[in-house]
C-alpha cells in the first residue's frame, strides 16, 4: 500500500520544465502521456480494470461498470510551469483512498470508478474542461474538433493520433448514467484553510468564469523606418488593455480578471506588429456581473484601440455559470467529516462541469503557500495523508 506523498514521489521528475520551473504536462504530450500510463499501472496494480472511452476519459474501475456507480478523479495534465499538486494530489490521492478502502476490508455495495479527466487546464487548445465537457455535451462537437493549439494542430488530429476517433468524441450519456455521485479532491488554490485547524475542507461552490480572446489589429511596419507619429501600433493598445483590464476590475468587489497570456504577430524584435492577441480570464460570484465585466473591459478596449488607430475583437472562447455543489451531497460528506470547513473557490474544475448533470462534491486539501498555478505550490506530508484518509472516510460511506 503506497501513501500519497509516494505515489505522487514517482511522478516527480515527469514534465519538469527547465525553463519555467515547475512542470509543464500538457494534454497528448510526451509527459502528460507518461503520466496516463502512471496511472493505468498503479490501477492495474491495484486490480482495477482500466478503459479508455471515446472523449480520451480514463475509467479504472472496482466493480462492474454500471450505472449509479460512486466516482473520484480528478486530471493529470498542467498550466505551463504548474505546481506538483493541482491535478495529480486528486488522482494519487483516489489511488491511495483505495488502498485504505481495501485495507479496512470494505466491500463495496456499488461499483467505484477512479477518473483521469484529460485537458483540464486548457493549457493546449485553450478550453478548460475539456473532457468533461465533451462528455457533457458542454462544448459544440464542431468546435472542439478544430480547437488548434499553438503550433496550429487541431484538437481532431491530435485527438486521432493518439487513438481516438474524432468523429465519435461529444455527449455521452452512457458514460454520464455510470456517474450515480461524483466526488473530486483538489489542492486548495489559495489560503482559505490557513495555517492551524482542519486541513481538508468541502466545496460549496465555484465562481462563474471564463476565458475570452482579445485580438488587437493595427498596421505592421519597420521599426527603424517607421516616425513614431505614423504608427498605428496594436502591442501599445495591448498594453493599455491590460492595465483597464486590472482597473475595471478592481472597481467591482469580488471581481478577479486576469491577462495571463499576449501574443505578437508577426513577434519580430524589430517589427511593429500588425497583430496583438491577448488571452482574458474573468470570473465573479454573480454571473450577471461577470457579463457587465467583460462588456466594460471590451469598451474600454475599444476607445484604447480607437486612440492608437487600432481596431479590436472579442471572441468567447469558454464560458461557465456558477456552480454550487449538489446541497444533498455536500451535506452527507459534511456528516462524514465533522468538523470540516466549507469553502468556495475561484478556481474551475471538472467536478463543476459535471454538476450540471450529476450530484457533484470537492474536497479541498490545504496549501499553506496559498499560491497555485506555480511551482511554489505546495501540500505538507501529513495533510496530503489526512486528504487521502478523508476521501476514504466519504467513499466508504458513500458507498
Amino acid at each position: 500500500m503506497e501513501t500519497v506523498n509516494q505515489l505522487l514521489d514517482s511522478i516527480k521528475d515527469v514534465g519538469r520544465d527547465a525553463v519555467r520551473g515547475g512542470y509543464s504536462r500538457a494534454v497528448y504530450t510526451t509527459p502528460e502521456l507518461e503520466l496516463r500510463q502512471w496511472f493505468i499501472e498503479q490501477a492495474e496494480q491495484r486490480g482495477l480494470d482500466v478503459e479508455t472511452d471515446r472523449n480520451g476519459i480514463t475509467w479504472a474501475w472496482w466493480g462492474k461498470p454500471q450505472d449509479g456507480a460512486l466516482v473520484t478523479g480528478s486530471h493529470l495534465d498542467s498550466v505551463p510551469g504548474g505546481g506538483a499538486f493541482d491535478g495529480p494530489l486528486g488522482v494519487a490521492s483516489a489511488l491511495a483512498a483505495v488502498d485504505l478502502l481495501k485495507s479496512r476490508g470494505v466491500e463495496p455495495r456499488r461499483s467505484l470508478a477512479v477518473t483521469v479527466f484529460p485537458e483540464e487546464e486548457g493549457s493546449r487548445f485553450g478550453v478548460a474542461c475539456l473532457g468533461s465537457r465533451l462528455l457533457t455535451g458542454a462544448i459544440d462537437v464542431d468546435k472542439a474538433r478544430n480547437l488548434r493549439d499553438a503550433e496550429g494542430n487541431t484538437f481532431a488530429d491530435v485527438a486521432q493520433a493518439n487513438g481516438l476517433d474524432p468523429r465519435h468524441v461529444g455527449r455521452d450519456t452512457a458514460a454520464l448514467a455510470r456517474i450515480g455521485d461524483f466526488v473530486e479532491l483538489h489542492v486548495e488554490q489559495g489560503r482559505g484553510l490557513g495555517d492551524h485547524g482542519p486541513a481538508i475542507a468541502v466545496g460549496s461552490s465555484i465562481l462563474g468564469h471564463g476565458r475570452w480572446k482579445l485580438s488587437v489589429s493595427g498596421q505592421g511596419n519597420h521599426a527603424g523606418t517607421t516616425l513614431m507619429a505614423d504608427r498605428a501600433d496594436p502591442m501599445v493598445a495591448a498594453a493599455q488593455i491590460v492595465v483597464a483590464v486590472r482597473d475595471t476590475a478592481a472597481k467591482q468587489q469580488d471581481a478577479r480578471a486576469t491577462v495571463g497570456r499576449l501574443t505578437p504577430v508577426p513577434g519580430g524584435t524589430n517589427v511593429i506588429a500588425s497583430r496583438v492577441d491577448l488571452w482574458l480570464d474573468a470570473r465573479h460570484p454573480d454571473d450577471a456581473v461577470t457579463a457587465q465585466l467583460i462588456e466594460a473591459i471590451y469598451g474600454a478596449a475599444r476607445e484604447i484601440a480607437a486612440g492608437e488607430g487600432c481596431s479590436v475583437s472579442l471572441t468567447e472562447e469558454s464560458y461557465s455559470d456558477t456552480v454550487h455543489f449538489n446541497p444533498a451531497l455536500s451535506r452527507r460528506i459534511g456528516e462524514l467529516l465533522p468538523g470540516a470547513p466549507v469553502l468556495a473557490t475561484g478556481a474551475g474544475h471538472d467536478a463543476g462541469v459535471l454538476a450540471g448533470h450529476v450530484p457533484s462534491a470537492m474536497l479541498f486539501v490545504r496549501n499553506p503557500s496559498g499560491i497555485s498555478h506555480s511551482p511554489e505550490e505546495y501540500v505538507a506530508d501529513e495533510d496530503a495523508s489526512a486528504g487521502a484518509v478523508a476521501l476514504a472516510d466519504v467513499l466508504e460511506g458513500l458507498l
